[in-house]
């Protein structure tokens, strides 16, 4: 499993923006541009991921004058682990593990089944264990 920029910006983004509420104490929308700006990320692809994010419930928003993103949740309510699989689509490590791949017809010889079974189970159980006020710095 390699994480994209897509999952590794969602992360940024997601942490940002519960940082900007714990510091100034409110739940205020904040503009996508300021989020670029602060995460040094392209404006035009914050928006694909806040948009993805939205769509999956993970931030509210509001467009257009006097919008922006906030969350709408609290950040230890935020698993990695879901915000991942929503960008990514898969943590499996390899491709018969991931959701409804095809039943591998060397299964039942497959001498590195079990490993990657416990892989995939090891990353997930890990990635679900983080959350954002995991990694928030405030």
């Amino acid at each position: 499993m390699i994480v994209s920029t897509k999952g590794r910006y969602a992360l940024r983004v997601l942490t940002d923006l519960a940082e900007q509420e714990a510091k100034s104490g409110d739940t205020q929308r904040i503009p996508l541009k300021e989020i670029a700006e602060r995460q040094n990320i392209s404006q035009k692809y914050i928006e694909a991921i806040m948009t993805l994010l939205s769509k999956n419930g993970f931030v509210d928003a509001v467009h257009g004058k006097g919008g922006g993103y906030k969350l709408n949740r609290t950040p230890d309510q935020y698993k990695v682990g879901d915000i991942l699989r929503i960008t990514e689509g898969t943590l499996a490590p390899v491709a018969c593990l991931e959701k409804n791949a095809q039943a591998c017809p060397r299964e039942k010889q497959c001498r590195t089944i079990k490993m990657w079974t416990k892989l995939d189970s090891l990353v997930e159980t890990y990635l679900d264990s983080v959350t954002i006020k995991d990694l928030m710095n405030v």
